[in-house]
């Protein structure tokens, strides 16, 4: 029987999340491929969530990317961050703080694709997450070509649908709770995210909660130098909702222990029109969303790029 965390009311259960092995949807032997393909089937129809391991990325380069995060959101250099408050929706770096009832965390957001926007300080993050993102992004291109072998299509179908290769990718660097203080127990409210997939690791396990497909809320406990992978909305979309996005939050709980996430959301192209493909609609399964360039279909702070949210409800049809 699942335990369950009952802070009430934020109460999860450690309910089993499925693992995937990245190295075997590409293994050259062809049994291991279709049960690595199908296990990451199973995932992506029943949970929509999944730990990737053995998924190529060095530890050496996940370790040096969260030890850079984390000297970034030092507390004796708050104010040098301040440089990258809001100036402009043009920015392609953003930092905030908020303390308040729904929301309780530090942030950095950089676009990350297709052109790299990093801070400069402290020294060698710039080339740290640009070293980590490079990985990332291979990594995703080699799911989007595994999800679509699940669908039954050929492995270019998503890449070519979604236009990943000119994908918008934005990182958002998160330290829970922020290092003024935390006001209540919620860091971040629940939400689903855009994109093909978002992709999460943090130094400190806990803290996110999923809402599964039966409706219960799951603690994600990810395994040591693994990677969280959640299906975005715009892959339910193309999908016509047969691969779904999942709500989701962030706990900061009784303790407040601190707790750095690193979180990518890989999209399609801005200006790539997103509808469910015909191969997805028949009688059965009429059309559920309207089409929608990816960029209409966020939620932003005036035309703020960097700060985008998701609005899946914008999509979808009455």
């Amino acid at each position: 029987m699942a335990e369950c965390y009952d802070e009430v009311p934020y109460s999860a259960c450690d309910d089993e999340i499925p693992t995937v092995d990245y190295s075997l949807l590409f293994s050259d032997n062809p049994n291991q491929q279709l049960d690595a393909l199908q296990r990451l089937r199973h995932a992506c129809l029943e949970y929509g969530f999944f730990y990737l391991v053995n998924h190529s990325i060095k530890d050496e380069v996940l370790d040096n990317m969260l030890k850079g995060v984390s000297d970034f959101f030092n507390q004796t250099t708050l104010d040098e961050r301040k440089i990258y408050s809001k100036r402009s929706p043009l920015d392609k770096i953003r930092w905030g703080l908020n303390s308040y009832t729904g929301e309780n965390r530090e942030y950095l957001k950089v676009v990350a694709h297709p052109q790299y926007h990093f801070p400069s300080k402290p020294s060698g993050f710039s080339k740290t997450l640009e070293e980590y993102g490079k990985d990332m992004r291979r990594v995703v291109i080699g799911l989007a070509r595994a999800v679509s072998k699940t669908l039954g299509f050929e492995e270019q179908f998503i890449e070519k649908a979604l236009e990943l290769k000119s994908g918008f990718d934005v990182m958002a660097m998160n330290l829970y709770p922020p290092n003024a203080k935390s006001k209540g127990a919620v860091g971040l409210s629940e939400h689903t995210d855009p994109g093909f997939i978002i992709s999460l690791v943090q130094d400190v396990n806990g803290g996110l909660q999923i809402l599964s497909h039966k409706g219960n809320w799951i603690n994600a406990y990810i395994p040591y130098h693994a990677i969280l992978i959640q299906l975005g909305d715009q892959l339910e979309i193309l999908t016509n909702g047969m691969y779904k996005s999942h709500i989701h939050r962030v706990i900061v709980g009784k303790n407040k222990v601190k707790r750095i996430s690193v979180v990518g959301i890989h999209g399609p192209s801005l200006d790539k029109l997103i509808s469910p493909s015909t191969l997805f609609v028949d009688d059965k399964h009429p059309k559920k969303y309207h089409e929608m360039a990816y960029k209409e279909s966020l939620v932003v702070n005036g035309d703020d790029e960097v700060d985008v949210q998701s609005s899946l409800e914008k999509a979808r049809l009455v």
